[in-house]
């Protein structure tokens, strides 16, 4: 079982060793794409993911962890093929929609298996830490893509695609070597229907509902401040030369924080935390509205730093309150939510910042990020739930 660990490091890898990010919007712009045509692109792909997320979900609880991962990978070294020989706004959406899809069956399945492998060996406790140093190596990972993208960038911008295939492909073996835990294999015999019945339950369970919808909306905002961080860059004037190491740097931040996200929730426990992670969020997205400068660059480092701490601590609340033989259905329903807000929002944002300014969009979006979160949230910062989870 303590093998997994180190595989799913590798997919982690092949997945966030991200070449083209760096310098992908700048692609999209070279290929003629507006921003609200690039901020579509990244809706088909959410759409694409929420068509199959809880399908993906229910498969890895009944099909086996495994075979989803394997899937996904394959789906995913697809994609990047794809994007290799594209032109055009259409070929663009095709290749996200294979992406989307390879997407869907990893997430999810990935954490789920993490947490049955550590609960198998009755070391669940160490959740948290585990997941936010596979966190943290997928981000280490997006740093080193950023320099080594931005330098393939130099010769071709299609180039990073190219080289991005053969990463993608690594998470293939790694998946097909994994082992399904026996905890998992002696419950997994659910049937669609009673899969659905558990989701209705879900939004029935106060505190699960909370932490599932907390770790969406938090999850949206992270990801539509990822896609303005290229933008923001060229608004201040920042050399081109410059893009993939300060993409690099963000990078490293967020891998950072998320090693030491478990010593922060240990320390200032589930309310405190969540307040910090909600705030700080809000604050880093209110920062960047109002001061777009090289100065302001400083502003993306905290928000980043946040974004780290969040991600493995919100997951955690929400495998506290879920059955092992249905994590996977209810981690992908939290994937499904941050697809299905962005997939909402993103065209509106691209399309603010086309219409008005880069500075609009950040506020529309801070201010949103901070009213839906704080709701959510609720029920996790009251003593009750507090009590329970300890």
């Amino acid at each position: 079982m303590s093998s997994n660990i180190v595989k799913l490091y590798l997919i982690k890898f092949s997945k966030w060793f991200n070449l083209v990010m760096p310098v992908i919007v700048l692609f999209y712009q070279d290929n003629g794409l507006s921003m609200q045509e690039i901020f579509w692109l990244k809706s088909i792909y959410s759409i694409a993911i929420v068509v199959m997320e809880i399908p993906s979900g229910y498969l890895a609880d009944v099909w086996g962890r495994k075979s989803t991962l394997l899937l996904g990978a394959i789906l995913g070294a697809t994609g990047f093929a794809m994007y290799s020989f594209s032109f055009g706004f259409w070929a663009f959406a095709a290749a996200e929609i294979v992406l989307g899809l390879g997407h869907s069956f990893v997430s999810g399945a990935d954490s789920a298996l993490l947490y049955d492998t550590l609960k198998a060996q009755e070391r669940e406790k160490e959740y948290i830490k585990q997941e936010g140093w596979i966190t943290s190596s997928g981000n280490f990972a997006e740093a080193i893509a950023g320099v080594t993208g931005g330098l393939l960038a130099t010769l071709s911008l299609r180039m990073p695609f190219y080289v991005q295939f053969a990463v993608a492909s690594i998470a293939i073996p790694a998946a097909f070597l994994l082992n399904e835990p026996q905890i998992h294999t002696e419950k997994a015999s659910k049937t669609f229907k009673s899969i659905l019945k558990t989701i209705r339950q879900t939004f029935l369970h106060r505190e699960l509902r909370s932490a599932i919808l907390v770790s969406s909306f938090t999850g949206t905002a992270s990801l539509t401040f990822a896609w303005f961080v290229q933008p923001y860059f060229k608004v201040a004037g920042l050399p081109l030369s410059l893009y993939g190491i300060l993409w690099t740097l963000l990078n490293l931040s967020v891998g950072v924080s998320s090693m030491l996200s478990y010593k922060v929730e240990s320390r200032l426990g589930q309310r405190n935390s969540l307040l910090l992670i909600i705030f700080g969020l809000t604050i880093g997205y209110l920062l960047a509205a109002w001061k777009i400068s090289l100065a302001g660059i400083a502003i993306l480092f905290a928000f980043y730093l946040f974004r780290g701490i969040a991600h493995p601590i919100l997951k955690d609340y929400i495998n506290r309150y879920t059955q092992s033989e249905v994590r996977a259905t209810i981690l992908s329903l939290r994937n499904f939510v941050i697809r299905i807000n962005f997939a909402v929002i993103g065209p509106l944002l691209g399309y603010l910042t086309d219409r008005f300014n880069l500075g609009t969009a950040l506020l529309t979006a801070g201010l949103s990020y901070v009213v839906v979160a704080l709701v959510a949230a609720l029920p996790l910062l009251s003593s009750k739930a507090k009590k329970e989870t300890e």
